[in-house]
């Protein structure tokens, strides 16, 4: 038997959409090992989102409701992590966002924890659990198996079907925010620089739209009204970011964003490993390449094999016009 501790991710007074793959989790492992699972929500005015958490059948959901933790520091919110999953959890797990990426290696290292992150698949059967994760960036997986008492996951948003509400109403626990130790208690939150913008957040977004470095110069001009037309974020290859076509926090790939859409469009990327590994989990693939032979036609489900810069103006003359009827 197995509980698990799903460690909620919260922000900006909205609960992450990250948070139901970590759930989805969460409920495989309980499932298969008889256990259950509870949840744990941090972060200023996180009482109220913890309404929304009760619903999906956890034991309890736990809330670290503070003004200490209106903005998040690693250093401040690990503590409170730590002291809950010693309340007889043998797993602590969160998705593979910064947020997780950031956090779970501490949380484990505090526990004295085995750490598997970003995994892609788990099997928990007969009180026996064993994460499938990627290595090599992306280009193999493995399976590997924790021996510690508690064990830390990270989870990969694109890998987990989103949780849905199963009816119920889970109680919920207020939790004291445990003090910060070994001069982490001097780690002070001085700003956070955040780039805004009037479309969805990219690993939020259920659709995306994606340019390679065959875009150029004109990588917003041509991909900017598509993404109107479709209200969807933006996104972009690594070569398109690293050739400074588009900005660094636009990149998906495995050294980016992870997402999982359920309409991702591929624009002038030829479909690298590291690119796949951040968004092949879509529901639906649409690729534009002039190159027949790219490799991001193996995983489309649509491909068109053109000059992007006749057909996407095309295509958005074509949605604005069927919107408008």
């Amino acid at each position: 038997m197995a509980n698990v501790l799903v460690v909620a991710e919260f922000s900006e007074g909205k609960l992450k959409k990250t948070t139901h793959s970590a759930i989805t989790f969460a409920q495989t492992v309980a499932k298969g090992t008889s256990g259950a699972f509870s949840i744990l929500i941090l972060g200023a005015g996180a009482k109220a989102a913890a309404q929304e958490l009760a619903g999906f059948g956890a034991a309890k959901v736990f809330v670290a409701d503070d003004t200490n933790l209106a903005h998040y520091v690693c250093e401040r919110y690990a503590p409170t992590v730590v002291a809950t999953a010693k309340k007889g959890f043998d797993v602590a797990v969160t998705a593979a966002s910064a947020y997780g990426k950031d956090l779970m290696p501490r949380v484990a290292a505090a526990l004295d924890a085995g750490y598997a992150n970003d995994i892609s698949l788990v099997k928990a059967e007969g009180g026996k659990i064993t994460y499938k994760r990627p290595m090599f960036a992306g280009n193999a997986y493995g399976w590997c198996e924790i021996t510690t008492p508690v064990q830390v996951v990270s989870v990969r948003q694109s890998e987990f079907t989103a949780a849905q509400p199963s009816g119920g109403s889970s109680p919920i626990e207020p939790v004291s925010i445990a003090p910060p130790g070994g001069g982490a208690d001097r780690v002070e939150f001085v700003s956070f620089d955040q780039v805004k913008s009037e479309r969805p957040e990219l690993t939020e977004a259920s659709v995306v739209v994606s340019g390679g470095r065959a875009l150029k110069e004109r990588f917003k001009e041509v991909l900017d009204p598509l993404a109107d037309a479709l209200g969807a974020a933006v996104g972009a290859s690594r070569a398109a970011c690293d050739a400074g076509y588009a900005p660094s926090d636009l990149q998906v790939g495995q050294t980016g964003k992870v997402v999982a859409p359920k309409l991702y469009f591929a624009i002038g990327i030829s479909g690298a490993i590291q690119h796949l590994a951040g968004m092949k989990g879509s529901k639906v693939i649409v690729a534009v390449n002039k190159d027949a032979e790219a490799p991001i036609f193996q995983v489309a489900d649509y491909g068109l094999v053109a000059d992007l810069f006749q057909a996407i103006p095309q295509l958005v003359k074509e949605i604005r016009r069927v919107k408008a009827l």
